[in-house]
């Protein structure tokens, strides 16, 4: 059955911005507006569509990316409405690797917030074209040209407003448009589906001339013969101005920027038509590119349905009615539901049970998916996030995603000997679905220790555990996933030596330790020279190396940036093993931790406090008070902004601390900056 849409005429997008920008209120209205819900549904009335989870709706907050479709004249656009909260950039992140186009929303009072600065360096990342709406234009305190100013301080992006608002607050009336120079209001008793155009207000006229003199500069600036003809004092027409602005967003060279007011309304359907005429279909991004699994050569793939199969899981859903749900973009060729694919990481055969075009939680179902579609598979049994999926014939490996580690542990047990078996079950789809999403058993204790990236995050995993799982649990304070590191050189000599009778075990290793860069990671490196020890054993040294960096010397928590060089040793021809060779490394390089002057590491995170001024003083104390440094004090919408460096270990419980600071009037966001050595050790002194 051949596609029925065009593949230049599909936009795969997402919706991205920091915590209460209007991500999902915008989300709802783009529904409405094309036809996809009969009524508006509101986060605040817990009845948004794309907040579908019980979890969501109860806090008012976006958790998982949800996967929708919809169409705008001939255009089918594939949506994914993101996280805004810090704990959820896993969700942000594997939604970019996946899209074609972004659309910034930035709220016009608080501007370039915090997680709005962490999703833009992703989408950098990833070199996604962006459009930037400035939405909650009807709010007090909005300020058009002070967001403007900060995308470029603090993105260090070129915005280039498309259009401006008319008035701002209780007196936002609508939007000039600075291509077609018509002013645009909006019908309140249609819900903004009619709208009029009509003639600039008199008093905006000088304004709006400054703004459409600088998008015709900018616009002239991405072709010579437009330049040529612009300097010629030739007028350039509104195509000539939106193929420009086409071009430069798709290679990302300004930010075309857009406002409205998604809840009353106003500007969303504009939005849609920049969507549309300005962001890349999956042919303007042009081919994917990825590598033959087995020869490690290059390969690219073409965004064609004639192209051998090449697509990527991005994420994946437990659904109460269809059961283990994997979202996927196809970059080539024709997926048939009941065909078979290779998974590339897991090396096994991969049936399509069926394909599902998602709508939030309701979903219809398709007989093929085409290349530049996004869809979710049933039946996939081995693939996890990141995974490929390939023609069995025509292997390549996409570049895989990559995840933040956890932070934050806590202890769970459970309640029954009934929950024990539920508890492994919902731990195990919880990690499927969730990459920054970790657990394991202590040996010691026989506890289970799930991790993740923040407090809210294993908030919300314990409630979908007994909530979506039924499983009862007993939890435990949240704990600072520590890690060790060393702080001097040290070069050791190991020998390990077994008689057993028969034959028996010999090893001899000369290993040199030493700390590298913070965030360095580790590095082995073999410096054997003349054949000390053959070449066949120097992996289980190796491994054994890595196998006894699990476990620190200080409190057993995994220890990281070191440098080991494995310098010299001997064998014996008989006795020597791979297993002997792995012994000795992972004893010499236990007891090289103890000397080499071992150091606890904790993790440090950026906090943002906004602040009314009257209570900067005790906001700042109470920082400092966490051994916090203060990186810098500014000003936004009429408020204190304080930057500060502060170990996790000291932020727990601080939102009621800063509600009681504040009278509930200030606010905070942190995200995970870098290990650093731990200002104080909850295990005490360690011995040498």
């Amino acid at each position: 059955m051949p596609r029925t849409v065009p593949i230049e005429r599909v936009r795969n997008i997402g919706i991205m911005a920091h915590i209460d920008a209007g991500k999902t209120t915008t989300t709802e209205r783009i529904l409405f507006y094309t036809g996809v819900l009969r009524k508006l549904g509101e986060v605040h009335h817990g009845t948004a569509v794309m907040d579908y989870m019980e979890q969501e709706r109860s806090r008012g907050i976006t958790i998982t990316s949800a996967a929708t479709s919809c169409v705008w004249g001939d255009t089918t656009i594939n949506i994914i409405d993101t996280p805004g909260h810090v704990d959820f950039t896993a969700e942000v992140q594997r939604s970019l690797r996946v899209l074609d186009g972004a659309v910034a929303l930035f709220c016009a009072v608080g501007g370039v917030e915090p997680q709005s600065e962490t999703v833009w360096r992703q989408a950098e990342e990833y070199k996604v074209p962006r459009i930037a709406f400035v939405n909650k234009m009807d709010r007090v305190g909005a300020d058009f040209s002070n967001v403007i100013d900060m995308m470029e301080e603090r993105l260090k992006a070129r915005p280039i407003p498309l259009q401006i608002p008319i008035g701002s607050g209780e007196s936002f009336a609508g939007i000039v448009d600075l291509i077609t120079m018509k002013a645009i209001a909006f019908d309140d008793d249609s819900l903004g589906v009619q709208f009029s155009e009509g003639e600039i207000p008199d008093a905006m006229r000088a304004e709006a001339e400054q703004y459409r003199e600088r998008l015709v500069e900018a616009a002239a600036e991405m072709d010579d013969d437009l330049m040529m003809r612009y300097l010629d004092g030739e007028a350039l027409s509104e195509d000539d101005i939106r193929g420009a602005v086409r071009n430069a967003t798709i290679n990302v060279r300004f930010i075309p920027v857009l406002c409205g007011a998604s809840f009353k309304n106003k500007g969303v359907q504009q939005l849609l038509d920049s969507v549309v005429q300005y962001l890349p279909s999956p042919v303007d991004v042009g081919s994917v590119r990825g590598y033959d699994p087995k020869t490690e050569k290059a390969l690219t793939r073409a965004p064609k349905d004639e192209e051998p199969v090449a697509a990527l899981a991005f994420k994946i859903l437990t659904d109460q009615f269809v059961g283990r749900l994997t979202f996927i973009r196809v970059y080539s060729g024709v997926i048939q539901s009941g065909g078979v694919l290779l998974s590339v990481a897991s090396g096994k055969r991969e049936r399509i049970g069926r394909l599902l075009r998602m709508h939030a939680d309701s979903r219809e179902e398709i007989s093929e998916a085409y290349a530049g579609d996004i869809v979710a598979v049933v039946g996939l049994k081995t693939t996890r996030t990141g995974d490929t999926l390939c023609d069995q014939k025509h292997q390549i490996l996409l570049e895989r995603i990559s995840f933040t580690d956890p932070v934050i542990d806590q202890a769970v047990e459970p309640k029954t000997r009934a929950d024990q078996d539920k508890l492994s079950q919902a731990l195990l789809k919880l990690t499927e679905e969730d990459p920054t999403f970790r657990y394991h058993v202590e040996d010691e204790t026989g506890q289970t220790i799930i991790s993740g990236v923040g407090e809210l995050h294993l908030e919300i995993i314990v409630d979908r555990m007994v909530k979506e799982f039924g499983v009862g649990v007993n939890v435990g304070k949240p704990r600072v996933a520590y890690r060790e590191t060393i702080s001097t050189e040290l070069r050791h000599e190991e020998k390990f030596v077994r008689q057993t009778g028969g034959k028996g075990q010999f090893a001899h290793v000369i290993l040199e330790y030493a700390p590298r860069e913070n965030g360095a990671g580790h590095k082995f490196e073999n410096a054997i020279s003349g054949g000390d020890i053959p070449k066949e054993f120097i992996p289980a040294v190796e491994q054994g190396v890595f196998e006894a960096l699990q476990n620190g010397p200080i409190a057993g928590y995994p220890v990281v940036d070191v440098g080991v060089r494995l310098t010299g040793g001997s064998f014996h021809e008989v006795d020597s093993s791979e297993l002997a060779f792995k012994i000795a490394a992972v004893s010499a390089t236990r007891e090289a931790l103890h000397r080499a002057k071992p150091i606890l590491l904790e993790p440090v995170f950026e906090v943002e406090v906004l602040t009314p001024e009257e209570y900067l003083g005790e906001v700042i104390s109470d920082l400092n008070s966490r051994h916090g440094k203060i990186e810098g004090i500014s000003q936004r919408a009429g408020a204190q902004v304080i930057k500060a460096l502060v170990p996790l270990a000291l932020m727990f419980g601080y939102v009621t601390q800063l509600r009681s600071l504040s009278q509930g009037r200030a606010s905070y966001s942190m995200k995970f900056s870098r290990y650093e050595k731990a200002v104080k050790s909850p295990f005490g002194a360690v011995s040498a």
